[in-house]
């Protein structure tokens, strides 16, 4: 147990929290939200006793194991999964003690010492660390590479990975999705939904939250308030709050006239395809999000360019990706697309698949390395991406930075504009050499919004950005005049933004008939058939090894008849392999359907559905350990299989 008694905390002479009373319980989630500087990190530090109360006291339940994401890692040259594993330390520990006493000869405290790693599931500990890379976007050929040949977003992923494998009682999380693409995100969402201790959550990204908590604890003026249910209940429930207080009426009735203005424009084309009419649901229930928003102190537009061409940008069988020392690194090929005013695209597809190589092809940054990009006469692009941050003048301000842009603007027009993002006041000319992640990643979108796009591409728009900017930026997305193509891991910005979606994958770039729940069950049948094609690879592998190697390579008839005898012999392993692998699927297809039942938000907030939670859960728990089991055992049928093969190999 969490409990905060009349707790206050300050961050120099600036008060974060007060008179502050909570209690979460063992095995809760939940997410921790508010504005950026709210305090939620001082809530982990104080945790994690980095920090003390100001005031008041806190209780924490005695021998809770804490894991904590560090934010910073250093580039070491031993192998990921090895990095992985030392987050484990107490087996560490048990394993160089074992090792000394195998040195020494103490075979008392040997066995001793096997009992205890039994004990620690050390056995498995490299298979679990490895599945938690590949689950989070590794190759296994990655997995033993060192830290230090990963750039800095992969590297915070095996930090992640190291945090996860970590014993823990309590887990905290600052921001772990900022670094993950969509595949990942979607792992990560099931490894948190099945964990068995607490969980604090900080995130910006409310689709996360929603299939993660079941709390929510939100930092606002000074107070924490704890909601039950996941983050659209909060939502929901603040919304009502907020609507009952009079002071607030006048300017609640004017957010509602703007989302009905929404719905109003896209109703009539939410008539044709399925991700239509899923965004038509998405933007019906603006209304609610923006009462629960109403305070938000981010209002702003996204104003298009006055002239448009017809099309705006077109790539003719296009061959992309980059030159390098040995060549020609192609990521995506014969890629065939006409951009059209008032196209809302969002982009989908596995990690590395090329989905940024795109984005960059379509500004010009990179050039094709075959086939042709044309842009339209009056194409003006606004491009968003991560690394612009970087390209930000620290010494500059952001009253300088839009004034560069138009030198002739009037001061109060930038103020206005600059107004809308957040920056107000002493902010307007404060350097950004001194400004945290989010407010960079705010000023460069007001860069993008000042010079009246009519393309806007968007590389992960949302990352740094707090909840109430990433409600503003979907609003204004909304209601954008031009053209949009966006690249995120924010599904609640994908579904109120875009109308139709692209998939990047297999070096190709098609349309996708179908919405995100459709990708989701895309990429897991993907990642099954991708399963059963290793497995029978290996097994037709391991057959004409064996046959080649028998035999001499020139007589083909004797290379047939020994893999065939060899496949014989082989067949009743292969029988348990095969049995292995279908009662896999069969589990995998069941947890599926149920993992899909368990995405209905009513099922954790009706109380009338409380028994049907926990058998469902329950049910989740039984088919994920029968999965481990069945996985396992196909993994000792295929290495006995192996060994066997071997074995009649070296009789012959």
């Amino acid at each position: 147990m969490i409990a905060l008694r009349q707790l206050s905390l300050q961050r120099g002479t600036q008060t974060l929290v007060e008179d502050a009373d909570l209690t979460l319980h063992d095995g809760h989630k939940a997410g921790i939200v508010g504005a950026n500087g709210a305090g939620k990190s001082s809530l982990f530090k104080l945790l994690l006793g980095e920090l003390a109360p100001d005031k008041g006291q806190l209780e924490m339940s005695g021998g809770q194991r804490i894991a904590h994401m560090d934010q910073e890692i250093e580039a070491l040259d031993g192998a990921i999964v090895d990095y992985v594993l030392d987050g484990d330390q107490e087996l560490r520990a048990t394993e160089q003690a074992l090792a000394a006493a195998q040195a020494s000869g103490d075979s008392h405290r040997e066995a001793e010492l096997h009992g205890a790693i039994e004990a620690l599931d050390g056995y498995s500990a490299r298979a679990r660390a490895s599945q938690l890379l590949v689950g989070l976007g590794f190759d296994q050929g990655d997995l033993e590479r060192p830290l230090s040949d990963f750039s800095g977003g992969w590297r915070m992923r095996v930090n992640l990975a190291r945090t996860l494998f970590m014993p823990s009682d309590l887990l905290l999380l600052d921001e772990p999705t900022n670094h993950l693409d969509l595949d990942a995100l979607l792992w990560l969402e099931q490894w948190l939904a099945r964990y068995p201790g607490t969980l604090l959550l900080i995130s910006h990204d409310r689709d996360f939250l929603d299939a993660v908590c079941d709390h929510i604890v939100h930092f606002y003026q000074q107070r924490l308030t704890l909601y039950r249910g996941n983050y659209s209940t909060f939502e929901r429930t603040r919304a009502e709050k907020l609507a009952q207080q009079q002071a607030e009426a006048a300017k609640l009735q004017a957010r509602r006239a703007e989302i009905e203005r929404f719905v109003a424009r896209f109703r009539a084309q939410a008539t044709k395809a399925r991700q239509a009419q899923s965004r038509l649901k998405m933007l019906e229930r603006m209304g609610t999000v923006a009462q629960a928003h109403v305070d938000s102190p981010f209002h702003f537009t996204l104003p298009s360019a006055d002239k448009t061409s017809h099309p705006l940008l077109v790539l003719d069988e296009a061959r992309l990706g980059y030159m390098t020392e040995d060549g020609e690194r192609v990521q995506l090929d014969d890629v065939k697309l006409t951009l059209l005013p008032g196209q809302r695209i969002g982009l989908l597809g596995p990690n590395g698949a090329g989905k940024s190589t795109l984005i960059k092809s379509l500004t010009g940054e990179l050039s094709p390395l075959a086939g042709k990009r044309v842009a339209g006469e009056h194409l003006a692009i606004g491009y968003f991406a991560q690394h612009q941050l970087e390209g930000l003048d620290l010494g500059a301000t952001p009253f300088l930075h839009v004034q560069r842009l138009s030198p002739t603007a009037s001061d109060q027009a930038i103020r206005n504009f600059l107004g809308g993002f957040g920056f107000r006041g002493d902010d307007i000319f404060a350097q950004v050499g001194s400004f945290s992640g989010g407010e960079k990643a705010r000023l460069a979108l007001s860069l993008v919004a000042w010079q009246k796009p009519n393309l806007l591409l968007l590389d992960e728009p949302t990352n740094h950005l707090d909840l109430e900017m990433r409600e503003a930026l979907t609003e204004a997305l909304a209601g954008f005049e031009g053209t949009v193509i966006i690249v995120s891991h924010d599904r609640h910005l994908l579904r109120a933004t875009v109308d139709e979606f692209w998939r990047v994958a297999d070096h190709r770039v098609t349309p996708f008939d179908g919405d995100l729940e459709d990708y989701r069950a895309w990429l897991k049948q993907r990642l099954e058939a991708s399963r059963r094609e290793a497995r029978a690879d290996k097994v037709e592998d391991s057959a004409a090894r064996a046959a080649s190697g028998g035999v001499q390579k020139d007589d083909r008839k004797a290379q047939r008849r020994a893999a065939a005898e060899l496949r014989e012999k082989l067949r009743p392993l292969k029988r348990e392999c095969d049995k292995a692998e279908k009662e896999l699927n069969q589990v995998v297809e069941a947890l599926t359907a149920l993992e899909a039942e368990l995405a209905d938000a009513e099922l954790y907030t009706d109380p009338a559905r409380k028994d049907e939670l926990a058998k469902k859960l329950a049910r989740q728990a039984e088919l994920t350990s029968r999965q481990e089991r069945l996985e396992e055992r196909w993994m000792e049928a295929a290495e006995i299989m192996e060994a066997e093969e071997q074995a009649l190999l070296a009789e012959d």
